[in-house]
């Protein structure tokens, strides 16, 4: 481990776009096809609209999100087809990021992700493709915004995290590849890491 680590206690990931692969537009692609033709104006990595918010604090059902898209959405359009274009933007988890999960046993990790009920379904399926072991035995705790009704980049959620594990803000590393989740973290007394590509990432833990 780099120097820059030993004070760190606890290394808090990000899931989408750090561990597991995302594409935004593979998603509003197929929304546009559904006939969502305002899509991008609702939701992208930097901004969602209320409806999303929603959804990622759990204070909606699936169902009631399917339903909502359905008004945006070509008349004719099912609910799996719905699901499958939500879906459409979860990748895969990279081997060697499982890999060093595997190296990181022994180090207390933690996740903190804004997802929801239906892609966190289809994040344990991509998962199962890459390992036998469940998720949860790579990391301490894991933090899913429709599961403790909490989203970053709000200041309240870092806190939130640091008093379930126990820890200082400052005795966090944070890492995001959301800027607006940096600044977030920052303010709340993280430390973090931005996340801008796989080089300096795994240069981190070499």
């Amino acid at each position: 481990m780099k120097a820059n680590l030993e004070s760190i206690e606890i290394i808090l990931f990000d899931l989408g776009g750090v561990l597991i692969n995302i594409d935004y537009n593979a998603t509003s692609l197929e929304m546009k096809k559904l006939g969502f033709l305002s899509f991008d104006d609702q939701y992208t990595q930097l901004a969602q609209n209320t409806l999303f918010d929603l959804m990622e604090t759990g204070k909606i059902s699936e169902q009631a999100f399917i339903n909502e898209l359905k008004t945006q959405v070509n008349p004719n359009v099912t609910p799996n087809q719905l699901v499958h274009a939500w879906n459409k933007m979860i990748g895969e988890f990279p081997q060697k990021k499982v890999d060093l999960l595997d190296k990181l046993k022994g180090r207390r990790v933690a996740m903190l992700s804004n997802t929801n009920a239906i892609h966190w379904k289809k994040v344990l399926h991509e998962w199962k493709k890459v390992s036998q072991d469940e998720m949860e035995e790579y990391f301490e705790k894991i933090f899913l915004s429709h599961e403790i009704e909490r989203r970053k980049p709000h200041v309240e959620t870092f806190h939130y995290v640091c008093q379930r594990l126990k820890t200082l803000p400052e005795k966090v590393l944070f890492i995001d590849d959301s800027p607006q989740h940096i600044k977030g973290a920052k303010e709340a007394g993280l430390r973090t890491f931005f996340y801008e590509d796989e080089s300096s990432f795994f240069q981190l833990f070499s």
